[in-house]
């Protein structure tokens, strides 16, 4: 069974994001002073062959620990849907 995965990856809050800085400056200059707190991640999908969902998120956890996201200064969410 094929899944569709996606992933949003974050800076930890406690972590100085200074691209969200400079977006959040941006936006005070642009006159839209109603957006503040700016923080920039990442969105990546993939997909993944797995028996079921549960075996699915597994393998896309491992791969958000070793490879797509640093756990030091990053945070993740993980959505799986199947594909039809």
């Amino acid at each position: 069974m094929n899944f569709l995965a996606e992933i949003n990856v974050m800076p930890l809050k406690e972590i100085l994001d200074p691209q969200g800085k400079a977006v959040t400056g941006s936006m005070k200059n642009l006159g839209l002073t109603e957006i503040s707190n700016v923080r920039i991640g990442k969105h990546i999908t993939l997909e993944v062959e797995a028996p079921d969902e549960t075996v699915a998120r597994q393998k896309v956890e491992e791969a958000c620990k070793k490879l797509l996201a640093n756990l030091i200064m990053e945070s993740y969410d993980i959505e799986i849907k199947a594909l039809v």
